[in-house]
């Protein structure tokens, strides 16, 4: 059985994130808080033996990336244009009110990457990583509703939002699938039983 882990990481903090601004595509950069919360998953992450590390091109998600892999001692191998975040149009920057309201559709908002498209974009990202990196150990810094919602078609189940530069810990085999092991630093063993 060829089984291919990775490590998926959402990027540290940023101003928007701070302000719960919604991102999306819009690059933006770490904050010093983000910067630290990188530097600090680099003790949870040392334990495991990573053969590769790959990021979004964003450079929130790039520095994020750059800095763990500092701390790991290894470079980072490539950025991926397939794993930037999901697109929100013109609703990029927003704070929840009438304005952001006043975009909404069903599914997302007008003018955005519809979260089916953004899915299927990462998934599809993460299985090509998975067939190009098989039976090795990739860590992927990428972007939290990117990582939600591919996460969630690939275990067929909804995830919760992703919390910054922690740690979730998925495995991959060509004939079973997907299996998520941590999510958002917590064993999910127990919640996927029954």
């Amino acid at each position: 059985m060829t089984l291919t882990t990775f490590a998926l990481v959402r990027h540290g903090q940023t101003d928007w994130n701070a302000e719960r601004r919604l991102q999306g595509s819009t690059d933006i950069p770490l904050n010093d808080v983000g910067r630290g919360q990188a530097r600090d998953a680099v003790a949870v992450l040392a334990p495991y033996e990573w053969d590769a590390i790959v990021s979004s091109p964003l450079s929130r998600a790039a520095e994020t990336a750059d800095l763990i892999a500092e701390g790991l001692g290894l470079e980072v191998v490539r950025r991926v244009p397939e794993l930037t975040e999901r697109s929100f149009g013109p609703a990029e920057g927003m704070q929840t009110g009438p304005e952001l309201d006043a975009l909404r559709v069903p599914g997302g908002f007008q003018g955005a990457e519809s979260e089916d498209e953004a899915a299927e974009r990462g998934l599809g990202a993460l299985e090509a990583l998975a067939e190009e990196f098989r039976g090795q150990r990739l860590l992927v810094v990428t972007h939290g509703t990117l990582l939600r919602v591919s996460l969630s078609r690939a275990i067929g189940r909804t995830l919760t939002s992703v919390d910054n530069a922690v740690l979730n810990l998925a495995h991959h085999h060509a004939i079973e699938g997907w299996q998520l092991e941590y999510f958002n630093g917590e064993p999910v063993l127990a919640a996927t039983q029954g």
